[in-house]
């Protein structure tokens, strides 16, 4: 048994192993609900953007605006290839890579890398020993204290919210990702599970369909038009994503330890985040604000998340934040190894 404190401030006792049999029981795919959702959103999706480009002529701020909504159904199409990544969208494998890859041509996401990559942050996640991985860089109390004034400096830079996340996630996306040796596609020696010439083959394959996708709506709708109404539009999704991803581990009760006490059950359930949106906002999502269900059982498909949660009504106890609460994690840097949990720079140097 697990006693925790959320970001709520409700203290709820958490049997782990009783709750994962539980999630185990919403596994797998229904393909008609995996096809409904699909032909629901991409047609929304491009008619959205052909708003988008037809405002072009009224107002570059109305198409702006309407590249918000465009931007959300973006993010719920990349929710869908984060599904097919688990094996979760489908339950057969083919389907869901196929999948997947097309996603990526919208995306700008190398699927296959990111499949292997994302998978990697699962089963490490809440790892002291195996931090990086797929994840937001993340040290201790005492390393910070222990940094040179110039490595002090640059780990400020790196997580002051500007940096990471308005300018890095799109940073990410649009351009590190094209790239195979990246430094951010870093993997530790012991895993053997994307050898690089994997790596090299997903990304340089994604490069040159999008090159030749884009290269042709380019040729047909103008290089200068294509950029004004989809580069916001991509813009916009890294940036949504990118605060998604953040927030999922990055609060005050949330779950690190080394390898001789690390569960990786517990660090999936008490690690991650139960980010509680508007109904609208989580349809937009593809309730991955469920995040600690999803860290538990991977292979749970995005439309199955709220029923699971709704049999279960401690699971809407276990890590809950709204909006407004999470935003108080912004401040929130450094692993407190004493307390077990992140707190401020001006705590840790109080």
């Amino acid at each position: 048994m697990v006693e925790m404190v959320g970001p709520s401030d409700d203290k709820a006792d958490v049997d782990v192993k009783v709750i994962l049999e539980h999630c185990k029981q919403y596994r797998g795919a229904s393909a008609s609900s995996s096809v409904f959702q699909l032909l629901t959103t991409i047609p929304l999706f491009f008619l959205n953007l052909v708003a988008v480009y037809w405002a072009l002529d009224v107002s570059y701020f109305l198409s702006l605006l309407l590249a918000v909504p465009a931007a959300g159904l973006l993010t719920r199409l990349f929710i869908f290839q984060h599904d097919c990544g688990h094996g979760a969208f489908f339950n057969s494998r083919k389907y869901n890579d196929w999948t997947g890859r097309l996603i990526s041509l919208f995306t700008f996401t190398p699927y296959d890398f990111w499949k292997r990559a994302h998978n990697l942050h699962h089963s490490t996640s809440g790892n002291l020993n195996k931090r990086s991985i797929g994840a937001i860089d993340t040290i201790t109390v005492s390393e910070f204290r222990a940094m040179s004034p110039i490595k002090r400096l640059a780990y400020i830079i790196y997580r002051n919210p500007l940096v990471l996340l308005i300018l890095g996630t799109p940073f990410y996306v649009i351009f590190a990702q094209r790239l195979p040796f990246n430094q951010s596609f870093h993997f530790y020696d012991d895993y053997k599970t994307l050898p690089p010439k994997s790596i090299v083959k997903s990304i340089i394959g994604t490069n040159i369909s999008l090159l030749l996708f884009y290269g042709v709506v380019g040729y047909v709708v103008g290089y200068g038009v294509l950029l004004m109404v989809y580069a916001p539009v991509l813009i916009m999704t890294a940036w949504i994503g990118g605060w998604l991803f953040y927030i999922q581990h990055q609060f005050e009760e949330t779950y690190w330890e080394y390898n001789d006490d690390w569960n990786v059950h517990e660090a999936a359930l008490l690690g991650s985040s139960y980010y509680q949106l508007p109904k609208v906002v989580q349809w937009f999502t593809g309730n991955i604000g469920l995040h600690h269900i999803h860290h538990l059982c991977s292979t749970i498909p995005n439309y199955k998340l709220q029923p699971c949660m709704d049999a279960m009504p401690k699971l809407s106890e276990i890590n809950r934040m709204s909006f407004r609460e999470s935003l108080k994690s912004l401040d929130l840097k450094l692993w407190d190894e004493v307390d077990k949990r992140l707190i401020s720079y001006r705590d840790a140097l109080a």
